[in-house]
């Protein structure tokens, strides 16, 4: 039996502090530790029999006061013993990145693992979203330079986009992939594969084409969808989504886009390269309002630079198709504007794939957007189900999903009592520029208590933007002002992808601003714009020779 608590810590000041703790806690047999010298706790859990006299001692020893202890929950440890009772130890609804990466882990347990999938092997992320998306965009980025380049003395031109083509080469590279990473693992590893609909019958039963299995755990990693809004007349318009899109044999004069998150803005900026006028609606009074003011902003500016045109803080009055062309009304500023085009993509988000799951005859339970909801150790309020991927509405990145399926199969599976932490994710929109972020925005932190002090590079600071000649975009750098420890990296720049993961490095493990100025950093690279945002924080890096510090 494991025991939670929250204990209230007096005298910790930095990074080595949490350090000196867990290194306490770990002594006498505490696990998931997880200490915050910002908010003075740890929260942990230790065996049932080590009472709080030992914790006390143990903090003690370590110089270091105990406030207040609370006890948060009651975990049980259970060791999974692999049997023939049930048809499975772990039936996997579902077949994306979460699916695969518990199926494997699973099976290296010794698990027999079954995989139920109503439509195409592999999720999301090869067959629809990443793979395909990402390998256009990259077509779309070349057709773009050859017609604009900022080089004087290059003459470079595009002919008109053949998109049949450009789609049958994506297709063969999905199917490429598909096969690499998701079916040829199904025999190697001695999964199951049931096609079909599965529909849960009770807590331990599924039916899939009439038959009934059972098993000891289950996954959910059923992923999802495009969600639709409710917008008057969409339902009687022949409109997109980022799956159809991408299926187009010929570029479109005109595309209208409602929605300017990720998807709207990849997608939006691709077909523009590729040649058509695009027009992005949005009901916000800026793009990405989640992120910080620079990042939006500077998103903004290269759009509008790049020709697209933006229409922000619109009301949906009523949408209609007249012949092949789509309206769409719109008020922005009290002004009623119509925007047509030929085709309409919808790209307003997605909703959890859980309709026909029939998880009331688990008693499973779903949140407002009928997600499913999982606690801290991915498992739903019955505790033989499990959940995974975009279906729980987390951050939704194959790679956070195949991270959590890990987590469920050492949990499930293992009998661990692992807890996901999803406390540092990077994020990345594939646009150009693109823009990476990861930790807290400036907002996020001063909501949560901090003393924030910040670091704002415009691109034009960048050597590497300059030879480029393309400077439009930012660095920033959210740190807390007293400790100087980095809480959130925010980029928009040419692969910003790419320098995102030393960010991502820097905030999980605590660093400093000192820290990212003191490593060597390659002159005329993207990354180093990030010591340079650092060094921003006392140099005017203007007045800097080139590679000096």
């Amino acid at each position: 039996m494991m025991r939670k608590y929250r204990v209230k810590i007096n005298g910790m000041t930095c990074t080595g502090c949490e350090q000196h703790i867990d290194a306490a806690l770990t002594s006498i047999g505490a696990t998931n530790i997880q200490t915050s010298f910002q908010r003075g706790e740890s929260v942990f859990e230790i065996p049932e029999d080590v009472n709080a006299e030992n914790l006390g001692q143990a903090i003690k020893q370590a110089n270091y006061q105990i406030e207040d202890i609370e006890e948060i929950s009651v975990q049980k440890l259970k060791n999974i013993e692999i049997d023939n009772k049930s048809d499975y130890d772990l039936l996997i609804i579902g077949s994306g990145g979460a699916a695969f990466s518990a199926a494997i882990k699973s099976i290296e347990y010794g698990a027999k693992v079954g995989m139920i999938e109503r439509g195409t092997v592999g999720g999301t992320c090869v067959n629809i979203g990443c793979v395909p998306s990402k390998t256009i965009l990259r077509a779309g980025e070349i057709n773009h330079f050859a017609k604009t380049n900022p080089f004087t003395g290059l003459q470079t031109s595009a002919k008109e986009v053949d998109l049949a083509s450009l789609v049958n080469q994506k297709d063969e590279l999905v199917n490429e992939l598909r096969n690499q990473k998701y079916i040829d693992l199904i025999d190697e590893y001695g999964i199951d594969l049931i096609n079909g609909e599965a529909k849960f019958v009770d807590e331990n039963t599924v039916e899939v084409n009439g038959k009934k299995l059972s098993a000891k755990r289950f996954l959910i990693a059923t992923g999802a969808s495009p969600s639709i809004p409710t917008i008057s007349g969409l339902d009687e318009v022949d409109y997109l989504t980022s799956t159809t899109l991408l299926e187009l044999k010929k570029v479109p004069k005109r595309l209208t886009v409602i929605g300017s998150g990720y998807i709207g803005l990849e997608l939006g900026q691709l077909f523009h390269n590729l040649g058509a006028e695009v027009t992005l609606i949005q009901r916000s009074e800026r793009l990405l309002k989640e992120y910080d003011t620079e990042i939006s902003e500077a998103v903004e500016k290269a759009f509008i630079e790049q020709g697209i045109n933006v229409v922000k803080g619109a009301t949906y009055e009523r949408v209609e198709q007249v012949g092949d062309v789509k309206k769409v009304y719109v008020k922005v500023n009290g002004k009623e504007k119509v925007v047509e085009s030929e085709h309409l993509l919808v790209a307003t988000g997605r909703k959890p794939n859980t309709d026909a799951l029939n998880l009331s005859a688990a008693g499973v339970e779903v949140g407002k957007q009928k997600e499913i909801l999982i606690n801290d150790y991915a498992r739903t309020n019955n505790e033989y189900i499990y959940a995974a991927g975009d279906v729980t509405l987390g951050p939704q990145f194959v790679y956070v999903a195949a991270y959590v399926g890990g987590i469920v199969a050492d949990n499930a599976i293992g009998g661990l009592n692992k807890r996901i932490n999803l406390s540092v994710v990077p994020a990345v929109t594939f646009t150009n520029p693109g823009i990476a972020t990861v930790g807290l925005t400036e907002e996020k932190a001063v909501d949560e208590g901090y003393a924030v002090k910040t670091s704002v590079l415009p691109l034009d600071a960048v050597p590497r933007a300059l030879v480029n000649r393309e400077t439009t975009g930012v660095f920033k750098i959210v740190a807390d002002a007293k400790t100087l420890k980095v809480l959130g990296v925010h980029i928009v720049a040419e692969n910003a992808g790419d320098v995102i993961y030393a960010a991502t490095l820097a905030v999980k493990f605590g660093l400093t601003v000192e820290n990212l100025k003191d490593p060597l950093a390659p002159y005329l690279t993207m990354a180093e714009g990030l010591r340079l945002t650092a060094l921003t924080f006392d140099k005017d890096v203007s007045k800097l020779s080139c590679c000096a510090g």
